[in-house]
This record gives C-alpha cells, sequence and structure tokens, in this order.
C-alpha cells in the first residue's frame, strides 16, 4: 500500500501539497479514478478515489475512513540526547518511527557534545518514515531542551524511566516494568549524564533501568528501548 500524507481534509474531499501531488501524479503516474490511501498525521486513513490529477495540487473525495490505523496500545516518548554525528540520530528517529512511538525529544545534557538539532529535517524523516512503516500518526518532534528541564517537567503519573552507565544504584531490567500506558525513556550522550542529572532523575521518581550487559551507543540505545516496549505491549 502506497500511503500519501495531507492535513487538508475539507468536509469529503482531501487536497495534497505539491510535493505529495507530484508524486502521486509524475512519478506513480496515477489517473482519475485510480483509489489512493491517504493519512491526516493524527492516526486516521483516508481510503480515496483521485477526482483531480494535478501535479501542484491534486485533490481526492474520501469513500471510508479508518481511524486508528497502525496504532500501538502505548503512549511512549523518546527523550534522547543528539548524537555528536547527525545521521546516527537521525536513523534512531527513522527507527524510532517505524517501530512505534509518539514523541521524539531531543534533549541537551551537560556532557552533550551535539546542542543544536533541525527539528523540520526530523519531522520530514519521521513523516517518511510513518508512511513507509504503514501507520497514520506521524510522531511529534518536540523542540529541544535540557535534560534538566525534561526531568522537571515530566507529569507524575508517567513510567518514567533512564537509562544510564553508572554502577553506584541497582537498575532494573526495562522488561520488568512494562507494560504501562504511558511511557517515557531518557537516554544520555556520549558521555552519559552527569552526576548531577542522574541524581536530580531519581529524586525526582525516575527509574534507573538497563538494556542489557552490552555497551550500546546513544541511538542503539534508543532502538533498544523502543522495541522493548512495542514488543511488551501485547497485554496493554
Amino acid at each position: 500500500m502506497e500511503l500519501f500524507f495531507s492535513d487538508d481534509v475539507q468536509d469529503s474531499r482531501i487536497r495534497l501539497d505539491p510535493e505529495e501531488s507530484a508524486h502521486l501524479v509524475r512519478v506513480l503516474r496515477h489517473r482519475v479514478g485510480d483509489e489512493v490511501a491517504v493519512i491526516d498525521g493524527r492516526g486516521t486513513l483516508y481510503h480515496c478515489v483521485l477526482e483531480l490529477a494535478d501535479a501542484r495540487g491534486a485533490e481526492v473525495r474520501i469513500m471510508r475512513e479508518e481511524p486508528g490505523f497502525g496504532a500501538h496500545p502505548y503512549h511512549l516518548t523518546m527523550a534522547v540526547c543528539p548524537t555528536k554525528n547527525i545521521d546516527r540520530y537521525e536513523w534512531f528517529v527513522e527507527k524510532a518511527t517505524e517501530i512505534g512511538v509518539d514523541v521524539i525529544a531531543p534533549v541537551i545534557g551537560e556532557r552533550s557534545e551535539r546542542r543544536v538539532v533541525k527539528t523540520e529535517r526530523l519531522r520530514r524523516i519521521a513523516l517518511s518514515a510513518t508512511k513507509q512503516s504503514l501507520k497514520a500518526a506521524i510522531p511529534q518532534i518536540a523542540e529541544p531542551q535540557s535534560v534538566r528541564e525534561l526531568i522537571a517537567a515530566a507529569p507524575a503519573d508517567a513510567l518514567k524511566l533512564i537509562c544510564y552507565c553508572f554502577d553506584d544504584v541497582e537498575r532494573k531490567q526495562i522488561q520488568s516494568l512494562l507494560p504501562s500506558k504511558e511511557i517515557i525513556i531518557l537516554i544520555g550522550p556520549e558521555g552519559d549524564f552527569s552526576p548531577e542529572e542522574a541524581a536530580l532523575a531519581r529524586e525526582r521518581g525516575w527509574i534507573p533501568v538497563s538494556l542489557g550487559d552490552s555497551r550500546l551507543r546513544t541511538e542503539t540505545a534508543a532502538v533498544v528501548a523502543a522495541t522493548a516496549v512495542y514488543l511488551n505491549s501485547t497485554n496493554l
């Protein structure tokens, strides 16, 4: 199934932007009368028929709606420090979207080497991965904030997990804490969290967790954590 995206949904019609329209009409050569699948980025898949095959602004008529298409039974925020090599972070965004995530929150730690992130590029990557993995909801890409800000602002009733490498505390296996509906997982930079950040998280109710015995890169740890939630969500 080829999915197209548009947030321009008016009554029974949807208008595609020029980029999506050109792909639909010029690249895939769809014609009037063809069936087309469109997502709104908020969780609904629309089964449509093409009525205006214009590469600058194609229009389709909605025949049927499918709410919750490709949805998962949890709400997961992955708060991950950007990697020094931004390609690795973009890979994480793509893979986490394919697996199933609701919010990707870039956070800047005291030991972070990268402090600037192009959120618009991350949103484009998330959109592409959403369509590729047959989902209708695009993950929210939050604006960057500090690790301390995220720790302080996290909802009290969420399951808040922090992955770090210090040996001074007992760390639980992430699988043992699941399932849970509202989950936030915090992953540090290449140099890990500072002791002060880790202490603040524990004071605020964040639970230290382990992802196994291997030493993982930041982006690998983030994908493993998202996968653990996905694979343990069947009972939610």
